[in-house]
């Protein structure tokens, strides 16, 4: 659990160490009270010179040594309550940090658990055994049931319908034949199906991606954090004045006053905090955000990819179109599809009952039901037989539509009805798209592994001049690296299939459409969107300019004070004792204002 992390020890220690310190020196025993709060400061001091260790290695320089020479000045100096002080401020910075990306890790769990882990052995009696997905071998026959993950790479012994969106980007089910091949990582979109494994779990196109994104995440550079950016300006300065203040006095004790005045508490402190609440609230906004770091470049976006398929479309087949012949109306010829469909597992069927349903309508029951999984579905409503599935006659002259996907139905063998499916535009993507570039993103591009044809269509509709299509999982990963090469600010990638993992975990920072997006797309990306709408993205990133202006001119304000209170610990006016207690006034008002980033987003 997050609260037995080291970070929350020495947060309870040294809050702790600093309470015993005030009871035993408010009765009295103050011997006991500087032994205690020294303790204190030596809790402090050991973690804190091991996150400086960590940050050289990086070739980072943060804002703890700072405050790690003024608890060395203060325990030299035998100023207790001072490093006590300190070294509370140093865990309570690193406790908001921790409980942010624990907020983050809890909103994302009930996301990551899609992955095949277990697969069906047919035996050679046809009984099934049960195995794990990683101890599948090469030539093993494999059942997949309705709604299931294809656990390896194989050839199909029985025909198959698959949602393949997730690899390819193509929204609509795809009729697979005997022999055909089955890709790992695609969806069971109809009847279970049989398949031949042509390789392991390990070696198959899923895990080839997982290695991608393990690539991928390998070579991203970590981002240089809000307040390290503070503490290579203030650091310098803080050391000038102390430095000053020993030489010109003579007194060691005046540049441990400065270094206790300028421990940036309001960078440890008040940034973190405006970082959480910008956190809380995108999550509040269906936008879980998996670390502070991330949100800090979000707010600087200048370059955004999107997906097509469940990014800027729904991901799935809806109606689009419905031709009847004369005397035939449209909600009857849905109203029999739908009554006949409720019976079949294929997606489309889904799509046809969920949208006569949302319409109110009464789906009668069918009798003599056959399927000929993949094509259609017969059987008797009310005296007549109903067929609905694939066009196999001639079209009549009133049949004009043209749809990626097209449904027949047949009443008493005479073509009635044509349903034609697509898979829709978001209602949110146009206003998303000129939201982006309102907010500062300089270029925003249409990246799909769709046709052209249908990639332009979509661009078109939302404004997007930028497309990029037939683009495999390495190309999207190639591009994005591309973009971060050439632009000097965040490029940020959206997507939510297995193929936009790479390029998510490649990117300055990957949004995953995680509400019925890919495990794979959820654990490379950096934020995910937990609802099925793409403007959340729109209100992450405004969060995060919020957040980052707010953290900013807290810091700005604390550093400001901080200043004044190192002059007055350089000129004698202040101890460093009473330093200690001038930099909690100056934490206050930086982080009253940190929390005006609540009050901001609601009012807004």
């Amino acid at each position: 659990m997050k609260s037995k992390s080291p970070d929350y020890l020495l947060f309870y220690a040294s809050a702790l160490m600093l309470f015993i310190g005030i009871c035993a020196n408010l009765s009295h025993h103050h011997s006991l009270a500087q032994i205690v709060w020294a303790l204190g400061g030596i809790a402090g001091l050991i973690p804190a010179m091991k996150w400086i260790i960590d940050e050289l290695q990086t070739q980072q320089m943060g804002s703890d040594i700072l405050a790690v020479l003024a608890l060395l000045g203060t325990l030299l100096t035998s100023e207790m309550f001072a490093s006590s002080v300190i070294s509370l401020m140093l865990a309570t910075g690193r406790v908001l940090e921790r409980w942010a990306e624990g907020q983050a890790e809890r909103q994302l769990k009930s996301l990551l658990q899609r992955l095949p882990r277990r697969a069906h052995i047919v035996n050679p009696d046809g009984s099934l055994t049960e195995i794990d997905a990683e101890n599948i071998k090469i030539g093993d026959e494999l059942l997949v049931r309705s709604g299931e993950v294809v656990p390896a790479d194989g050839v199909l012994v029985t025909s198959a319908v698959l949602d393949e969106s997730a690899l390819t980007g193509e929204p609509l089910p795809q009729n697979r034949n005997v022999d055909e091949q089955v890709l790992s990582g695609v969806l069971n979109a109809g009847t279970q199906f049989k398949f031949v494994a042509s390789n392991t779990s390990q070696e198959s196109t899923y895990a080839g991606i997982i290695r991608l994104v393990q690539s991928a995440q390998a070579r991203s550079a970590p981002g240089v954090r809000l307040a390290n950016q503070w503490a290579l300006r203030f650091v310098p300065i803080a050391l000038i004045i102390a430095g000053g203040a020993w030489l010109l006095t003579g007194e060691i004790a005046r540049a441990v006053a400065v270094l206790v005045a300028a421990t940036p508490c309001p960078l440890i402190l008040a940034v973190p905090i405006a970082v959480v609440a910008g956190m809380s609230q995108a999550a509040k906004h269906g936008a879980v955000i998996k670390g502070g770091a991330i949100l800090e470049l979000l707010a600087r976006t200048e370059i955004v990819l999107l997906d097509k398929t469940g990014t800027l479309t729904h991901g799935g087949p809806a109606i689009s179109a419905i031709q009847t012949r004369e005397g035939i109306h449209e909600d009857e010829v849905l109203q029999l599809a739908a009554s006949l469909d409720q019976y079949s597992p294929h997606i489309v069927a889904k799509a046809l009952v969920t949208a006569a349903r949302n319409k109110g309508m009464e789906l009668d029951s069918a009798t003599d039901i056959h399927e000929d999984h993949g094509h259609a579905i017969t059987g008797t409503i009310s005296h007549h037989t109903i067929t609905v599935g694939q066009i196999e006659s001639e079209r009549p002259t009133w049949f004009t539509i043209t749809h990626p996907l097209l449904v027949a139905v047949t009443i008493d063998g005479t073509l009635s009805g044509v349903i034609g499916l697509s898979d829709p535009l978001r209602a949110e993507s146009r206003e998303m798209v000129s939201a982006l570039r309102q907010a500062g993103v300089k270029d925003v591009l249409l990246v799909t592994g769709d046709r052209m044809e249908t990639a332009r269509e979509v661009a078109d509709a939302v404004g997007i001049t930028n497309i990029h299509a037939f683009v495999t999982a390495q190309g999207k990963m190639d591009l994005v690296r591309s973009e971060m090469e050439k632009s000097k600010g965040v490029v940020v990638v959206v997507g939510d299939g297995i193929n936009d993992a790479p390029a998510l975990a490649a990117a300055h920072v990957g949004v995953a459409m995680g509400a019925r997006g890919a495990t794979a797309a959820s654990e490379a990306a950096d934020v995910v969107i937990v609802e099925d709408s793409i403007d959340r993205l729109t209100h992450a990133i405004s969060i995060a300019k919020n957040a980052r202006k707010k953290a900013l001119e807290a810091a700005g304000i604390g550093m400001s004070l901080s200043l004044i209170a190192m002059f007055g610990g350089g000129f004698g006016f202040l101890s460093a004792s009473t330093g200690a207690i001038a930099q909690e006034f100056i934490d206050i008002i930086a982080i009253l204002w940190a929390l005006t980033t609540l009050m901001e987003e609601k009012q807004s």
